[in-house]
């Protein structure tokens, strides 16, 4: 894998195989076999290669069910197996952090060796998952080595909702363990991608990607940080926000919210893992994690507090809990990184009764969290309170007025997008309105 390697061109439409058919494999291989590549898609999951069989999608983002439709079964297989040797072969497979917030890499570790028993030299192997800065060189480049594959690193980086467009659109970073690997990747890219990114070294791709990720996260904590700060002087953090912005030409602040999805949760603790704390210790980014953690619970609490102002007793008051996805725009049923689960362990033991819904999380999944799956006009007619965790758009729609007038003992409406900010069904409410670092007075 020198320089002096053969530089052979990749063909107009090389075979690919995609190693792992979650959600950055699955939307790549989709967009790929849409632009006429050959694609094999390998999973380990057999759950999951049976549900492609019957052309069933795992999970939801505009556009990969018409591309299984279409061309699973003709240009795009799925097998457990390493089925053939592409010409580009694309690792996506998990890299999640263990209960100690340490990455586990066996999946990585796994695809690159079994890649190593079918790949050709001369191929191109690019890593797409995220992972500490190091790995490419350090764990992939060993395991590949005598096959003298072209290697490369190429993170993704779209949104979910938005994938299939955003593959083509955003500049896709590359970085090539040499210049003909890194060229190697820009060909492949360059078939499909409006723009390229090519960098110096697999390092510099890697750490684009948790650059990329950490400071979304530090965003997000600051709008958390001044919603807490504004709630101690009883201030509208979203006035204080609204006030800082407009018309203002500096970077505007970000409102405050959940920061939830898998990669925003879990990558701040892949860059940790890439240095030694006694030489570096990125502290800004731990401590915007350490806070956008503690949100859910923090909501919990205040919500639990706001209901005993009211003077009843917390046992057996009713609860209408909506939104369960991570987030509502793009609108998703990705549970990964959701505010629920630490939500609720905040308010399990308190007595509350409570219910559930999302416009497109399953009734199934909402029960096992333990909360009753109701429709919206059920739940606000038994409703001591209700609290928005996502700001999905059907949410925003809501004829509000008529819902709660279906609830003569709604007490609290915690609203944590403030989706109902200025909303005229709450104007004069004996309702207590209330949202991260907000009550109304």
């Amino acid at each position: 894998m020198s320089s002096s390697q053969e530089n052979t061109a990749l063909s107009d439409a090389p075979s690919v195989a995609v190693v792992g058919m979650g959600y950055v494999g699955l939307t790549l291989a989709s967009l790929l076999a849409t632009r006429g590549f050959r694609v094999h898609g390998v999973e380990e999951n057999p759950r999951v290669v049976r549900s492609l069989d019957r052309k069933e999608v795992h999970l939801l983002e505009p556009g990969v069910e018409t591309a299984i439709e279409k061309h699973l079964g003709s240009n795009w297989t799925v097998s457990e197996a390493y089925a053939f040797s592409p010409e580009v072969a694309v690792i996506c497979v998990s890299t999640p952090v263990n209960d100690q917030a340490v990455p586990e890499l066996k999946n990585l570790k796994h695809a690159s060796a079994a890649l190593a028993e079918i790949i050709k030299p001369g191929a191109l192997v690019i890593v797409r998952s995220t992972v500490p800065i190091g790995t490419t060189r350090k764990i992939v480049l060993p395991l590949l080595a005598n096959k003298k594959v072209r290697l490369a690193f190429c993170p993704e980086r779209t949104i979910q909702g938005r994938a299939l467009r955003e593959l083509v659109e955003l500049p896709q970073v590359i970085g090539g363990l040499d210049v003909e690997s890194r060229q190697a990747a820009e060909q492949f890219f360059g078939r499909f991608a409006g723009r390229l990114m090519p960098v110096s070294s697999l390092e510099a791709a890697e750490m684009v990607k948790l650059a990329n990720n950490c400071h979304t996260d530090v965003i997000y904590s600051y709008g958390n940080e001044v919603a807490l700060m504004a709630k101690e002087f009883g201030l509208d953090p979203l006035e204080v926000i609204d006030g800082a912005n407009i018309n203002y030409p500096r970077p505007d602040l970000a409102k405050p919210g959940f920061v939830g999805g898998a990669c925003l949760t879990k990558d701040p603790y892949i860059l940790f893992a890439s240095f030694d704390s006694a030489r570096c210790s990125p502290g800004v980014i731990r401590s915007a994690r350490i806070l956008n953690e503690k949100m859910p619970r923090e909501i919990a609490s205040h919500l639990l507090d706001l209901l005993k102002r009211t003077g009843r007793d917390l046992r057996g008051l009713n609860v209408l809990i909506c939104g369960f996805a991570y987030k509502g725009i793009p609108e998703t049923d990705d549970m990964r990184g959701s505010p629920i689960a630490p939500f609720l362990e905040t308010v399990r033991n308190e007595g509350l009764k409570l219910t559930g819904h999302d416009p497109i999380v399953r009734s199934e999944v909402i029960a096992s969290y333990g909360v009753q799956p109701v429709s919206l006009e059920k739940g606000f007619s038994d409703a001591d309170a209700v609290i928005f965790l996502n700001n999905h758009p059907n949410y925003a729609s809501l004829d509000l007025a008529s819902m709660i007038k279906s609830s003569p003992r709604l007490l609290v409406l915690y609203d944590c997008w403030r989706i109902f900010r200025s909303h005229p069904a709450l104007t004069g409410s004996n309702i207590r309105y209330a949202g991260i670092g907000y009550e109304r007075p």
